[in-house]
């Protein structure tokens, strides 16, 4: 089957493309002590996930995630639980997939996984790939810093490139405003103290008010 392109719109093209770079850490890639997809609608997390588990990048592969109102269509029976049946059904054994099956946003994510592998027994965890979407990597990591500081974290995404990102996803609008949304959760996750700071340069800011005032605004947080 294949998917018709999923077209990012030309007058946004430049904005979307800064806040796409913006949001992935760059991070090289090297084995860690357990691997963790965080839950949303991109099927890309358990796609990453599988691949580096099968390319021995982990050990264990931790997938998290409720549902959400953006994913409840997509994952009827949860994030986790669907990750973990794309995982089993390409090669990755049940006995090196655990799930967290409550976490509704990102801190949840992250501490209740801390907290399902302390249970599990894991409970020297010093590194960890922390894998998302690609434009949640940047959240991910900060959340992640703040809520298990002692582990250092080498974040991933399904690399796509962005228009194959688009059309694999198949909703432009719905990646635009997710984009958004999580730009915006950059500094307030930050000011309520749920995340490090990062740093936000003038053209971020300018190409996220620019997509705001365009009207892709419904992810964000009043």
């Amino acid at each position: 089957m294949t998917h018709s392109p999923a077209v990012i719109p030309a007058e946004h093209r430049e904005d979307v493309e800064t806040l796409w770079n913006y949001h992935q850490m760059g991070h090289e890639l090297r084995p860690t002590d357990v691997g963790i997809g965080l839950g949303s609608h991109d099927l890309g997390v358990a796609i990453v996930g599988t691949d580096l588990y099968h390319r021995g990048m982990y050990p264990i592969l931790l997938f998290t995630g409720a549902n959400a109102p953006p994913t409840v269509e997509v994952f009827p029976r949860g994030e986790a639980v669907h990750y973990r049946e794309y995982a089993l059904e390409h090669g990755v054994p049940d006995e090196a997939i655990l799930i967290e099956t409550k976490a509704k946003h990102t801190a949840e994510n992250i501490v209740l996984s801390r907290e399902l592998l302390e249970e599990r027994g894991y409970k020297d965890i010093e590194t960890i790939t922390l894998m998302s979407r690609p434009y949640q990597q940047r959240r991910g990591y900060a959340i992640c810093k703040k809520l298990w500081p002692e582990v250092d974290v080498i974040c991933a995404s399904n690399p796509l490139p962005i228009d194959d990102y688009f059309t694999f996803i198949g909703n432009p609008k719905k990646i635009i405003d997710t984009m958004v949304g999580d730009t915006q959760r950059i500094d307030t996750w930050a000011e309520a103290g749920w995340a490090i700071p990062q740093p936000m340069p003038d053209e971020i800011r300018a190409a996220y008010e620019r997509l705001v005032s365009a009207g892709f605004t419904s992810r964000l947080v009043s």
